[in-house]
């Protein structure tokens, strides 16, 4: 922690003005080659971590997103090969979980299956070897992958709301941007112009005025411009297919409420979210909730078109969670199983919590009768 401080310190010492804006900080505490929380490998997930996903409550969130990458390769006419890419796979075992199921389900579907992942940090690029040893799996960089030369599907877990955001802050009738400063307390927040004309941009964009005069003062949000670049470039590699995006977050509407006046920003640290980004630095995960909006307007502009987007408990209930449920009481299952399953299984279709988190997939390239073709995780589930 010590170290990482230091070299904050040291790029505030170097930085116009001694100050580097938030997103840059943010950087720096997840992403630092060495000490970052992520690439630094001290990222720990599940119950004897920081925070838990879908993915820590067992191997059903693979088995289910199988289902539906079985159905995209049908409707992509069986191409050989389809590419899967997970872009930010973690410790790897969402990817485990799902070639299980695809070898075990659907073999001629495996064995045309390509699995790549994209991946920022050594350390988990690692752990991720390490669990999917057997298995034909690619570890690329964006540089590796040419431009338009992409069928399949590329999916993000959980990835996005972890890309570093610009804070902006009202002051005064005008939009500031939060810059990180030292002084002799610490690291401070101080305010000043906007670091890009694209921060002004994006509210234009999204329709949203903070100025206006029904905002709550003060008022604090982020702005997440990394997750413009990440879709153009997945739509740059992608040549024909899909991008599933599962995360946390809402519409702009929803994001830029008039009441929500200190923004999404949240850290976890030993599965307890508190919201101070300055201690347990490259010990803790910061997080800021997704503009879902954002990322189909902008998806948009870069040829990727919305297909649909519904909560994850919906969609993962469309793929045969309820069939799940249904199998415990099949006699074939211990009382400790059946228990152990059925909370499992409740957490993934909790609308207060995991089940709440939004689903949205886009494609590319689609012919008409493709595009318009339903996709299962898509379709109403009957209950």
């Amino acid at each position: 922690m010590s170290q990482l401080v230091q070299v904050i310190r040291d790029r505030i010492t170097h930085s116009p003005q001694n100050k580097i804006s938030f997103a840059e900080f943010m950087d720096l505490a997840l992403y630092h080659p060495d000490l970052g929380y992520y690439s630094g490998g001290n990222v720990e997930i599940g119950a004897g971590g920081d925070f838990f996903t879908s993915v820590s409550l067992g191997a059903d969130l693979g088995d289910l997103l199988a289902v539906q990458f079985a159905q995209m390769w049908e409707c992509l006419s069986q191409p050989q090969p389809f590419i899967l890419l997970e872009m930010g796979a973690g410790l790897g075992d969402l990817a485990l979980d799902i070639l299980k199921a695809v070898e075990g389900r659907y073999p001629v579907f495996y064995s045309r299956l390509e699995y790549w992942i994209v991946e920022e940090s050594p350390a988990l690029i690692r752990r991720q070897k390490e669990v999917l040893k057997g298995y034909p799996v690619q570890w690329k960089t964006w540089s590796e992958i040419e431009d338009n030369s992409m069928v399949g599907c590329c999916f993000a877990n959980e990835l996005v709301d972890a890309f570093p955001v610009h804070q902006v802050r009202v002051e005064d009738g005008e939009l500031k941007e939060v810059y990180v400063t030292e002084t002799e307390a610490g690291l401070t927040e101080i305010t000043g112009e906007l670091s890009t004309p694209q921060l002004a941009q994006y509210f234009q964009e999204m329709g949203v005025d903070l100025l206006a005069p029904d905002y709550a003062k003060p008022y604090q949000t982020e702005v997440n411009l990394a997750a413009i670049s990440w879709l153009e470039t997945v739509a740059k590699k992608l040549q024909k297919g899909y991008l599933i995006t599962i995360d946390y977050g809402y519409s702009a509407t929803r994001y830029y409420n008039r009441e929500r006046s200190r923004g999404t920003l949240q850290c976890y640290y030993q599965h307890r979210r508190h919201n101070n980004p300055y201690i347990n630095l490259g010990q803790q995960d910061i997080t800021a909730h997704v503009n879902f909006t954002a990322l189909q307007h902008y998806g948009q502009q870069y040829g990727l078109e919305t297909l649909g987007q519904t909560k994850q408990a919906m969609f993962l209930m469309a793929l045969g969670l309820g069939e799940k449920l249904n199998a415990l009481s099949s006699g074939q299952f211990g009382v400790e199983q059946i228990l152990q399953r059925r909370d499992a299984l409740h957490q993934l279709m909790d609308p207060t919590g995991l089940g709440g988190f939004e689903t949205l997939i886009q494609g590319k390239g689609l012919k008409e009768t493709e595009a318009t073709q339903p996709l299962q995780g898509l379709t109403v589930p009957l209950f």
